[in-house]
């Protein structure tokens, strides 16, 4: 017989990316879904660091469609680290009270805070077991040889409280069978994004596309290459600037492309200099755009770029392919294995190269056909990396880790 199921998700606050998937989970019927938040800084609006600064509110609904609650909190400084925020009362939200029942089952996502690992904690002590996802992978920022023996001493210690894992894709599944074996119970549940609201965003913005092409004064016979994410020295958004630079055919030759920048943060001002001291004016600096905007940008794109070093995954990137647009990323963002093949859906190539990023924009730019064809092919492969895989493993992992038959 067909049980009800009681799922707490505990996570630090709500997250523009997460809260489809959340109102997803909540229409299964035979799943009761409970999110605990540690802090609600993101709809109240914040100033984003990452984007330099900017007053951050987003324009899509964070809490609407789902069961939601904000713990009582110790420390809420509107940013997130290893102690903020800090939360109480965990132990006896998942007990439940005399009006309520325990959970069945926790889902804590990340490992790295007090908040997760008092949830973690807290749920074991109760009898209750515990699923973790989190976006970590083994190519990642180099560590000592101290910490690292310390990371496999502390993950030696986590297996204990952990009942299976929630890979978000290739790259997060073989750290977890670093750090927790090959006999661990995984469960992919796929980094994904609303594709049904990216495309449904993107055919929207095909009747006003000559409005932001006038917006920004491109000549629509000409190609865009785009990128959209923070201004961060990680994102390595100079080295698309410095290989935009040699697409010029020749000394004081503008390249053909227009090369759109969407986003903020601290490299901003840098990297308009050097726009202004390369002399070329096919280079636009769009600001900040919010979720709802992006669509647009994704539109007059003829083929985006995430030149990024040790990016978890890079979501933007299942939106633009969304839009069937074709896809430049180095080989240190962690959607590449599952979104990316080199030569396929766009191009792929090793972070920190320049002459192999420019050579990749010379590919994908090779005629107006073939980014056309990169772009429909990597609509076709993200159309079957989406919520509806997320929602078959999530069944299946508290299935099993709750031996309660939901399916």
């Amino acid at each position: 017989m067909t049980q009800k199921v009681k799922l707490a998700y505990l996570v630090s606050h709500p997250i523009q990316y997460q809260a489809p998937l959340l109102r997803r989970i909540a229409q299964e019927p035979d799943i009761e879904l409970t999110v605990l938040f540690g802090s609600d800084f993101s709809v109240r609006g914040y100033k984003d660091q990452g984007f330099g600064g900017v007053g951050v509110k987003w324009d899509v609904p964070l809490l609407d469609g789902y069961r939601h609650e904000f713990l009582p909190s110790f420390r809420d400084n509107a940013t997130i680290g290893i102690a903020r925020p800090l939360s109480y009362g965990i132990f006896e939200r998942l007990r439940g009270g005399k009006d309520q029942q325990p959970f069945d089952v926790v889902w804590v996502h990340g490992y790295s805070t007090v908040n997760a690992l008092h949830g973690i904690l807290a749920a074991k002590s109760l009898g209750i077991p515990v699923l973790l996802r989190a976006e970590s992978w083994l190519r990642d920022r180099e560590r000592s040889g101290s910490k690292l023996i310390a990371k496999k001493l502390f993950f030696k210690l986590l297996k204990q409280f952990i009942d299976g894992v929630l890979p978000i894709g290739t790259l997060n599944s073989a750290y977890w069978h670093y750090y927790f074996g090959d006999d661990f119970p995984q469960y992919l549940v796929p980094y994904a994004v609303d594709n049904d609201y990216f495309q449904k965003r993107s055919h929207e913005a095909r009747p006003h596309r000559e409005q932001l092409q006038k917006e920004l004064n491109l000549d629509p016979t000409r190609p865009v290459i785009l990128f959209a994410s923070k201004l961060q020295t990680r994102k390595r958004c100079e080295d698309l600037l410095e290989a935009y630079k040699r697409l010029a055919p020749a000394p004081g030759v503008e390249p053909h492309p227009y090369f759109v920048i969407v986003g903020d943060g601290e490299e901003r001002a840098t990297l308009e200099r050097k726009a202004a001291e390369s002399g070329l004016s096919g280079i636009r600096f769009c600001g900040f755009r919010n979720q709802s905007e992006l669509p647009r940008f994704f539109d007059i794109a003829t083929v985006f770029v995430l030149p990024s070093r040790h990016e978890p995954w890079g979501l933007i990137v299942n939106e633009v392919m969304n839009a069937g647009r074709a896809v430049i990323l180095s080989d240190d963002c962690g959607c590449q294995p599952d979104l990316i093949t080199d030569g396929v859906e766009g191009c792929v190539f090793p972070a920190g190269d320049v002459d192999a990023l420019t050579a990749a924009l010379r590919r994908a730019l090779a005629t107006p056909e073939t980014a056309v064809q990169m772009g429909q092919r990597g609509l076709e492969r993200i159309s079957n990396w989406s919520f509806e895989q997320d929602i078959q493993s999530l069944r299946q992992a508290i299935a099993c880790t709750t031996h309660k038959i939901i399916a």
